[in-house]
């Protein structure tokens, strides 16, 4: 299944007294279908999913599918260290109507990749839905290989990748290794540009929440044939890409979000709101004034 390629792993908006802010939920998604995303991932880490209760992850999950009315597919974050509780998860995120899952490599526990393929399995043979890896190993200290991916690959419903990491080699033997109908997103959204040019098929994103229009036409130039254009929206928008990891995710988003008047509400313990001059800090990287080159000035 093709995810498409720009899909949002969308932020838990919560209300002032912290609960999931369930208007706030649809708000946000019509504003990302409305600015270009091809999928929304909810309950993923940028959705603050560790510190979501079982009632409110399937909450976001069945208000996400809700909301959406099979615009967009809505992918469900359901993987955890637990393979027993991933599978109880992934079987809820089905009953609640979500169109496919992704699961996260196992954190902490740190298996080998003969446990992470059999921890993937187990899960893949519980549901029917169409199934993302996810691999981040700068926060779950594991790291998904290139030969167990492509292993995995050959079960009927695993079909696709998120990968977190700036490891090209290796997004490129996965990419080489895997079916055509296998697809492998950068996790990353300053990468988004080199990772389709060497062949992934688009990317999980955080920036889409804010940027999804430049990143469509971004997208679009480079393979409509006009690569200068694109390189130059990419150069513009990797400085506020970056921006929104100048703290731990999601909190500037969060920040931003609310500096443009989308539903967001604050993060949750251990996770910190950004401060004062922090926002400010943001604020004036992602939307302050940004000077036209002769060099963009002169791409047709």
């Amino acid at each position: 299944m093709y995810f498409g390629r720009i899909m949002t792993a969308m932020a838990t908006p919560f209300d002032h007294q912290q609960r999931v802010d369930v208007e706030g939920i649809h708000t946000l998604v019509n504003h990302l279908i409305s600015t270009g995303t091809d999928a929304i991932i909810a309950c993923g880490t940028t959705g603050e999913s560790p510190v979501l209760s079982d009632e409110e992850r399937a909450l976001v999950i069945s208000e996400t599918v809700k909301a959406a009315k099979k615009r967009v597919p809505v992918i469900a974050g359901t993987g955890s260290n637990n393979t027993a509780q991933s599978i109880a998860v992934t079987k809820s995120a089905e009953v609640l109507g979500a169109d496919g899952i992704m699961l996260v490599t196992p954190y902490y526990n740190r298996p080998s990749q003969e446990g992470l393929f059999q921890h993937f399995s187990a899960i893949v043979k519980e549901t029917k839905l169409p199934v993302m890896l996810y691999n981040v190993p700068g926060r779950t200290a594991v790291n998904l290989l290139a030969d167990t991916v492509i292993r995995l690959s050959a079960l009927d419903n695993v079909v696709a990748l998120k990968e977190a990491t700036d490891d090209f080699t290796k997004i490129s033997a996965i990419i080489e290794g895997t079916p055509n109908d296998f697809h492998v997103y950068t996790g990353e959204d300053h990468l988004t540009l080199p990772a389709v040019a060497v062949g992934c098929s688009g990317v999980v994103s955080v920036a889409s929440h804010l940027f999804g229009a430049e990143m469509n036409k971004m997208l679009d130039a480079y393979f409509n044939g006009s690569p200068a254009l694109a390189a130059q929206i990419h150069r513009d928008l990797t400085p506020r890409m970056k921006a929104l990891f100048m703290a731990p995710s999601p909190s500037p988003l969060k920040a931003a979000l609310t500096y443009t008047g989308l539903p967001a509400g604050s993060v949750r313990l251990p996770l910190l709101p950004l401060d004062e001059a922090e926002t400010e800090q943001l604020t004036s990287t992602l939307f302050g004034p940004r000077i036209v080159s002769q060099q963009q000035k002169n791409i047709p």
